[in-house]
């Protein structure tokens, strides 16, 4: 059911927040890992810095999901993307310090690199973005607000293309800036501007998905309730405003669900953590090599999630979406790991198709399983199941690539068919959509 007074066109500023804010995120992508080492770090810093995001996302995504089932949506985003906009302020002067060491650290394990002051503000700045950082999580509950049941599945999909046109920008753009400068600094810069404008974006063109926000126990609330004159919506937004934060858990598949989604992102933060470095060092890429593999990776992903999305999900369940799409995505990391030269840039073929199918398939299962005065809170704790599994992920793979190298994608398969495994068991929560009580 969509919310009255917001029209169908609503979703369009959230597509383009989606897309320069993944244009904003990626920009960086194909120096991040150079410019790390240039700071004095290496592999499991890089694996650290990374980490950092998530570590503080855990913490602040499930307060911000459940600030907009109360406050709103468009509040918490706008909220949000301020601390975006700060922590790219804050990478921006950590280029401007001098790369003076505070320790020296030298591990069989962890390897040798130096924390300097620079790195140090890295860190500082990936924390302020991860508090801040329940984007996604409010971006799907407001989705998950102005869908109907007929459209859930394609809005979802339709976000996936916004990110993924996004993340073939920010590295296309990465390579321009390169061409015009070899400093690090335009591409700061420009995620610095590019967050600002989204900023802009929310506040000026983005509507409010509930049609009752605010203080829900204020007078004016609390007389239409009397009245029975209040909107339905209203009254599930009063009824979650005393929902204590652990029930919307018990509702009927979440736990499952985010459990997968747990397994599912950890197979990816492997690869994530791993992938940039093995390109560096074992395939000798560039840093217009890495941009190009994004972009191509991006490119199918805007063809997948779009028209083939839309066109596979009329005809299949979302959870054999999932199953498909998991086990096409264990099949590409096992590939991965033993691809060579141009054989690497085919793989991204699988990934696009897996990916495409299986990742907007879950965010859609998972918003139709979450009741509508907990949908925020529910989005909430599914970016801090992201978070936990970036966390775990990342630091892992971080760790384990100096002894594994290219056999950390193997894991990432392995993980993936686990996965495979277990959402075969959506099935049964397919029919368990819960409706909204009718107000007395």
């Amino acid at each position: 059911m969509r919310a009255p007074g917001v029209r169908r066109d609503a979703l369009l500023p959230l597509y383009l927040v989606s897309l320069i804010g993944a244009l904003g995120f990626s920009i960086v992508l194909p120096f991040l890992v150079f410019l790390i080492e240039e700071f004095g770090g290496n592999a499991f810093v890089y694996g650290l810095v990374g980490a950092t995001y998530p570590a503080f996302q855990f913490v602040g995504a499930p307060v911000l999901g459940r600030w907009s089932d109360r406050m709103g949506r468009r509040k918490v985003l706008l909220i949000s993307q301020l601390g975006t906009l700060a922590s790219w302020v804050l990478f921006a002067i950590a280029l401007f310090l001098p790369v003076d060491a505070i320790t020296d650290v030298s591990m069989p394990v962890l390897g040798d690199f130096t924390l300097t002051v620079p790195l140090l503000v890295v860190f500082v700045a990936r924390a302020v973005d991860g508090l801040t950082g329940g984007n996604v999580s409010v971006a799907n509950a407001y989705v998950a607000d102005v869908s109907t049941e007929d459209t859930r599945a394609r809005n979802f999909g339709r976000m996936g293309v916004a990110f993924s046109t996004g993340m073939i920008g920010g590295p296309a753009l990465a390579s321009v800036l390169g061409v015009i400068s070899t400093s690090t600094k335009l591409p700061v810069f420009a995620a610095m501007l590019i967050a600002a404008v989204t900023a802009v974006i929310i506040y000026v063109a983005l509507p409010e998905s509930s049609p009752c926000t605010g203080d829900l126990t204020s007078p004016e609330v609390s007389a239409f309730v009397v009245q029975g004159r209040e909107h339905r919506d209203c009254h599930y937004a009063a009824q979650a405003a005393e929902v204590d934060k652990e029930a919307p858990l018990a509702q009927t598949g979440v736990r499952f669900t985010l459990g997968l989604q747990f397994a599912i992102l950890l197979a990816f933060n492997l690869y994530y953590a791993a992938f940039p470095v093995y390109a560096a060092t074992e395939l000798d890429w560039s840093v217009q090599d890495v941009g190009l593999y994004f972009s191509i990776l991006a490119g199918l992903l805007v063809v997948v999630e779009g028209p083939v999305l839309s066109r596979v999900s009329k005809r299949f369940t979302e959870w054999q979406l999932v199953v498909a799409g998991l086990v096409v995505m264990a099949v590409h990391f096992l590939v991965l790991m033993v691809a060579e030269g141009n054989q690497v840039y085919a793989a991204t073929a699988l990934f696009a198709i897996g990916n495409g199918i299986m990742w907007p398939s879950v965010s859609s299962f998972l918003s139709s399983l979450a009741s509508a005065p907990t949908q925020g809170t529910v989005q909430g704790f599914a970016g801090s199941v992201s978070s936990l599994a970036s966390i775990v992920g990342l630091l892992i793979g971080g760790a384990i690539f100096t002894s594994l190298e290219g056999g950390v994608f193997g894991l990432s398969g392995v993980v993936m068919f686990f996965s495979a495994l277990l959402a075969v068991h959506l099935r049964s929560y397919s029919s368990a959509v819960p409706r909204a009580p009718v107000a007395a």
